[in-house]
């Protein structure tokens, strides 16, 4: 009992030294170096932007025109456009020629833009290209003095690292708050792209989306993009784009003017135990080929339906979901090394990524009930169905179900293989049975 008295007060003197600490860090404890993030932060944060993004939305008059309401003696309202501002946060990448790596979502259309540096300077900024599959954004400013950071490798990365993350968070420009990598390579976040996130545990809260995600080398592995929360607020769930793919979208933008994605020109499917069972294959998981297209790059590989791709660049793929991220995720023209099981033995062969088409048309430009959505070719997997490349919240066709990722095969019981097949059904039918692809699921839309 004595032995647990004195450990008691000894974690009590201990608890009341390290509180009264807290007032004033010391240099050292118990002769041990007390290790600031000072340094780091300094070098990193002038690299680190604040964004002002406005834009003109037009507010409806839910009660008729002008002429309705003076009849009836209703008191005027504000209706009509109006200005919008919102805010985010951005890296500097190259200083020379003032480029700047954000989210789409934060300068997504976007009237104006302006970016503010740590020291107050204020600087117009344009879009030099934006890809919301991935949720990144290239912008550019003219301005001298500019700081950038040096982008590190997001493959090199573990969990357990410790990160900073600096950013633009409710307003308050500049702001720091550190962490580790609690997980990698997360997908299924969003609904509407693809994904590989570095999770993190350092706070991110509204405003820090386009911020940086830095590694204890000053050095930028990630943009920060999306939060799990239930208030709106950091719960310690945060998720950044690695750099890998940050680097890759813009270097594409840069490039070429638009995003160019690898096709592989499979149908594919999830395989499971059950599955494999029927299927009698030694492959528990991976993604089953179920369709081939003509001239593609799978077809120039070798790879035939029923082949069970299991392996990427010698990386695991356990499901359909997993080898839709990776080949998007990768340019046309980038050679992939796969592994898939063809009657229960393993085999391996090389593909050429052929171009993915990156055509689009609204949806207010093909039926009023899709009026909200955008669409464009199938990408990843094959070059037939069209998918649902984004979705306005509360839109016509949010409100008919429809969320981003979903591929239609078929409209009115027939096949569509492109937006033009699509706009020709819409065009003669006042109502649409949609036969619409979501993950693993098949289920049918009726939109009128």
């Amino acid at each position: 009992m004595t032995t647990i008295k004195t450990l008691w007060s000894g974690l009590l003197v201990a608890a009341l030294a390290l509180a009264t600490a807290h007032a004033a860090l010391p240099d050292s404890v118990g002769g041990r170096p007390v290790i600031s993030l000072a340094p780091l932060v300094e070098a990193a944060s002038p690299a680190v932007v604040n964004i002002r993004v406005s834009q003109t939305v037009s507010r409806s008059n839910p009660l008729g025109d002008d002429a309705f309401r003076r009849f009836f003696g209703i008191p005027d309202s504000p209706h009509g456009p109006r200005e919008v501002a919102s805010a985010g946060s951005g890296v500097i990448v190259d200083a020379e020629r003032g480029y700047i790596l954000t989210n789409h979502h934060v300068v997504a259309d976007a009237d104006t833009i302006q970016i503010s540096l740590i020291d107050g300077k204020i600087l117009d900024a344009e879009i030099v290209g934006s890809d919301p599959a991935t949720d990144i954004a290239v912008i550019k400013v003219e301005g001298e003095g500019l700081i950038d950071m040096p982008i590190g490798n997001s493959e090199g990365a573990r969990v357990g690292d410790f990160v900073i993350a600096i950013g633009n968070p409710f307003g308050l420009g500049h702001t720091v708050t550190s962490g580790i990598i609690s997980a990698l390579g997360r997908t299924g976040i969003s609904r509407d792209g693809y994904e590989d996130f570095i999770q993190t545990d350092a706070s991110i809260n509204p405003g820090n989306s386009g911020g940086a995600l830095v590694n204890m080398n000053g050095e930028l592995i990630g943009i920060n993009s999306a939060i799990i929360s239930r208030s709106g607020g950091n719960v310690g769930i945060g998720f950044a784009v690695p750099t890998e793919i940050a680097s890759s979208i813009m270097g594409q933008i840069l490039d070429f003017g638009e995003i160019r994605r690898g096709l592989l020109g499979v149908g594919i499917q999830t395989i499971d135990a059950e599955m494999a069972k029927a299927l009698d294959t030694t492959a528990e998981s991976g993604a089953l080929i179920t369709n081939i297209v003509p001239k593609s790059a799978a077809e120039e590989a070798g790879l035939e339906v029923g082949d069970i791709i299991v392996e990427v660049n010698q990386k695991k793929v356990d499901d359909a979901s997993q080898l839709r991220n990776t080949i998007g995720l990768m340019r046309s023209g980038d050679e992939v090394a796969i592994k898939y099981v063809r009657n229960s033995k393993t085999r391996s062969t090389k593909a050429l990524l052929g171009q993915a088409q990156s055509q689009q048309l609204t949806g207010a430009d093909i039926h009023p009930g899709l009026e909200g959505a955008v669409f464009a070719a199938a990408s990843t997997t094959s070059d037939n169905g069209i998918e649902v490349a984004e979705v306005e919240p509360g839109s016509p066709a949010a409100q008919r179900g429809l969320r981003p990722g979903d591929v239609i095969t078929a409209v009115n019981r027939t096949l569509v293989r492109n937006l033009e097949d699509l706009a020709a059904i819409a065009e003669n039918n006042r109502i649409l049975f949609l036969l619409v692809q979501r993950g693993d699921r098949s289920l049918m839309l009726q939109i009128r």
